[in-house]
């Protein structure tokens, strides 16, 4: 790298990492609300890494026998490794510019809460000595605070376009992942991704994050509707007369997702930003153990 592309380049990591700084204090703050066992979630399997000894129980091989650490003591032990492939979860969080909308400046943008959950149950599951990664990226499964660094770097990235739909690459068969997203774009997208997953034994979270304008569609007379992108604009002058399609639409495509997730084995939440993110993050955090088991 030349010294001017360094020298280019510097501010704009010095704005990133000035961005980070508060969301991981955020979302480490929120993960501390979630009180973990010691082992969090670790159990044992196929793996490479040492989790415990155990004594000794019917059924084992003679095998399985540690005799290095059974020779310390007078029982017999086995050592277990960690079942990796449970342990590794994957986040998609929407970077469309739909998620950046806000109806009232007391209220989190959809994207600022969908970050601050994700990352803090990235936390929480980092604790619990699991690892995380980000789909349709570089950032493969890790454990450590490095990873969550580089977690909080990638979610702070957004997208110009006014919708996303899931991006699957990188998902490990029979691992485990977690949605976020408002899902106001295509279905298709998000069908697509679910089957894809289940097709590879995957198991997750759909979480859909809103704000309560969008659920309330309180607008009354004349409106414009724009969206976030700046690519879809409407103007009416009786928003009201809008409103029971509209709900009737959202309540269709809420059916929708929860009837996805019913036939790909995954599970569906909602979340608005109005409210508790702490009530959220222990939603989620016991929604993805039992996705888990």
């Amino acid at each position: 790298m030349t010294d001017a592309a360094a020298q280019a380049l510097r501010p704009r990591a010095e704005a990133e990492a000035a961005r980070l700084a508060p969301l991981l204090a955020r979302a480490d703050h929120l993960a501390g609300t979630v009180l973990l066992g010691e082992h969090g979630r670790r159990r044992a399997g196929q793996g490479d890494d040492f989790w415990q000894y155990r004594p000794v129980q019917q059924g084992d091989s003679r095998g399985m026998i540690d005799w290095r650490r059974s020779a310390r003591s007078d029982a017999e032990f086995v050592r277990q490794r960690e079942w990796q492939i449970a342990q590794s979860v994957m986040l998609w969080v929407d970077p469309a510019a739909s998620m950046r909308f806000a109806s009232d400046p007391g209220l989190p943008e959809k994207a600022d809460r969908a970050r601050l959950l994700a990352l803090a149950i990235a936390v929480c599951l980092v604790r619990g000595g699991e690892r995380v990664g980000l789909t349709g990226t570089a950032l493969p499964p890790r454990r450590g605070q490095a990873q969550l660094s580089r977690l909080g770097l990638a979610l702070a990235e957004d997208s110009v376009e006014d919708y996303a739909s899931p991006d699957m690459a990188g998902l490990l068969a029979q691992g485990r992942a977690l949605l976020v997203s408002d899902f106001m774009g295509d279905l298709d997208g998000v069908r697509h991704a679910l089957t894809q997953a289940a097709d590879r034994g995957v198991r997750g979270v759909v979480y859909q994050v809103l704000d309560p304008a969008e659920e309330a569609f309180p607008y009354r007379g004349r409106t414009v509707f724009e969206s976030m992108g700046g690519t879809l604009t409407h103007e009416t002058l009786k928003a009201g007369d809008l409103r029971d399609r509209y709900l009737a639409r959202l309540a269709e495509r809420k059916d929708a997702l929860v009837s996805l997730c019913n036939a790909t084995g995954w599970r569906y939440g909602l979340h608005h930003t109005g409210d508790s993110a702490q009530s959220a993050l222990l939603w989620l955090y016991r929604a993805l153990d039992q996705g888990a088991r």
